[in-house]
């Protein structure tokens, strides 16, 4: 699996704290190993954000990606980080 993370994705980070930093890390460590581990929670969004999925960093932050080609995970592009209510509110 190859991640590239986009420069959304960077500014978002660079905004959080330290321990939230440190979270976002180790859960995309996790992600690199399984992509489906149980506790990211690994799922497809909806409306205007259809194309994309997300994997639970806390109990409120989430990062968002896209794979490539679909269903395969060979490519990873993370876009986001942000809180469940930035994603649906």
């Amino acid at each position: 699996m190859k991640i590239q993370f986009k420069k959304t994705f960077n500014k978002n980070f660079e905004k959080l704290g330290r321990k939230l930093q440190m979270k976002t890390h180790e859960k995309i460590g996790l992600f690199q190993k399984d992509p489906f581990e149980e506790t990211l929670s690994n799922h497809a969004l909806i409306w205007e954000y259809k194309w994309f999925r997300s994997i639970d960093i806390t109990g409120d932050y989430r990062a968002i990606f896209r794979e490539y080609p679909n269903g395969t995970y060979e490519f990873v592009d993370f876009i986001f980080v942000w809180t469940h209510s930035q994603l649906y509110g």
